[in-house]
């Protein structure tokens, strides 16, 4: 990638920038669903809703096809660049220290919020449908570091390609690209060769993100056609505020990170990610992004071999936004129930959340199957999910983006310090 290209070309027309078209998307979309929702019946609103969702749908999946070559693609050829295990590990060991560091912050301050600012207490929800929670704590069985563990390992790489499981085809590809890296001339044609396959993704995700505007439309306008917003918002006002002011806290606290190790290049690198977070924010998915951002960051100016390290592991172990709302959740609705949570238990729940959510970025409503599981560990009743569920897609769209900044922040230090 050209790391000298301008941050914007003057000539393009503002109606041709994609950042702008997802933005207006967003608005026609909540516009439209807020009519639909005050001027139709509920069975037809739903009707509605799942219609326009498939716009939705249609993108993610577009992106999805997308995911599991490029992983593998970009990974092999920039560990086989890397050249020897002792450069994979050194990067890796840098990654992993980034990536478990943010998510102890993270987590803290999640625990930090909703114990100082109590939206639980006192809450009663008495019209909320428990069995609404079951969606979610079905998938909580069998949940367990051990299974963890076994999971991460694939027993084949193309069914993990099958499934999109972005820790196995990380695991296969380092093994690969190892190999590929310690034969080496030999293993040229097949490196270039995936080389040339990576760019020819690379190229499909400009196609594939024009339809970006339209998914955005599609699951906004699918969310406002079935909630009252407002409603929700005065119900849960205590815990989304606490929520936002979490969140915002997270975000203060990557910038200023940001800031003191890129500088001035900081502003360059929020510029380069505008589109990135919009699209995760709208539709609710950080996955949803990554071809993009693989893109984007290159063109900041990461080396292709650092993005092709660090962002797969990032989706695995680096989602800042989903680790503060773990913590947050978890406590909040141990207040809901009035079961009392001590500091040193507190503290306790905080590290089984370090191991338990790593590496279930594809699954889906990944940090609420997480908190019903942690909630199980500590004898807090795992039906009260169903208290937050009803906010929980609003909520998703905030941490989905900070999943985004975390990833792309991790990327562009290592990335530095690897120039260094």
């Amino acid at each position: 990638m050209n790391t000298t290209e301008t941050i914007e070309n003057p000539k393009k027309s503002i109606l041709n920038n994609l950042t702008f078209q997802i933005l207006i998307a967003m608005l026609i979309g909540a516009l439209l669903g807020i009519f639909i929702h005050n001027n139709y019946l509920p069975n037809d609103a739903k009707s509605f809703s799942d219609k326009i969702k498939m716009l939705a749908t249609i993108f993610i999946r577009l992106v999805q096809m997308i995911i599991s070559p490029l992983v593998f693609t970009t990974l092999v050829v920039g560990i086989a660049k890397l050249g020897d295990i002792k450069s994979v590990g050194r990067i890796g060991g840098k990654a992993m220290a980034w990536f478990f560091s943010a998510s102890f912050i993270s987590l803290l301050i999640g625990m930090f919020w909703v114990n100082f600012l109590k939206p639980g207490v006192g809450l009663k929800l008495g019209d909320v449908d428990l069995s609404s929670a079951s969606e979610v704590t079905d998938k909580t069985k069998g949940f367990s570091f051990q299974n963890f563990v076994e999971h991460i390992i694939p027993k084949s790489i193309v069914e993990a390609m099958a499934t999109n499981e972005i820790l196995q085809i990380v695991i296969f590809s380092i093994f690969f690209g190892l190999a590929a890296a310690s034969i080496g001339a030999n293993s040229k044609p097949v490196v270039s060769a995936l080389d040339r396959t990576s760019h020819i993704i690379l190229k499909m995700v400009n196609y594939v993100m024009k339809f970006a505007p339209l998914g955005v439309f599609g699951a906004i306008a699918g969310v406002f056609a079935i909630k009252d917003a407002g409603d929700l918002l005065i119900t849960y006002k205590n815990f989304f505020a606490s929520f936002m002011v979490g969140i915002a806290s997270l975000w203060f606290f990557l910038l200023f990170v940001g800031y003191i190790f890129l500088k001035g290049r900081m502003t360059i690198l929020l510029k380069r990610i505008v589109s990135p977070l919009v699209i995760a924010f709208g539709t609710t998915s950080s996955e949803a992004v990554f071809p993009k951002l693989t893109e984007e960051l290159e063109r900041f100016g990461v080396k292709d071999k650092v993005v092709s390290f660090m962002l797969p592991l990032g989706y695995s172990f680096n989602l800042d936004g989903s680790m503060m709302y773990m913590t947050f959740a978890s406590i909040f609705i141990a207040q809901v129930y009035n079961v009392p949570l001590d500091i040193p238990t507190q503290l306790t729940m905080l590290l089984v959340l370090m191991l338990t959510s790593k590496g279930i970025a594809g699954v889906p409503r990944a940090s609420l199957v997480v908190v019903a599981a942690t909630c199980g560990m500590f004898d807090i009743p795992i039906e009260g999910i169903a208290l937050i569920l009803p906010i929980d897609h609003f909520c998703d769209m905030f941490r989905s983006a900070t999943n985004v900044l975390g990833n792309a922040l991790a990327t562009s230090v290592v990335g530095k310090w690897e120039k260094e």
